[in-house]
């Protein structure tokens, strides 16, 4: 059993720049999608930061937050 990656401390005396945390993106029903795996999609519905259930033509998928591979067009 493995433990989770704990967050690492940020040192005032560290010559290095402090991790900055992404900006959580949202997407509402609509929405037309480009995901590097799937293509370009529809937006049917959605789990308030949990998932986003996508339509891309050929496929219906659920991609889970934080959509690191989608993006909004």
């Amino acid at each position: 059993m493995t433990k989770p990656a704990a967050q690492k401390r940020h040192l005032p005396t560290s010559p290095f720049k402090a991790a900055v945390t992404p900006i959580p993106k949202h997407f509402a029903a609509g929405d037309q999608v480009a995901h590097d795996m799937y293509g370009l999609g529809r937006v049917t519905e959605t789990e308030e930061g949990i998932a986003a259930l996508v339509d891309f033509g050929s496929a219906r998928m659920r991609i889970l937050s934080p959509y690191t591979k989608m993006f909004k067009l």
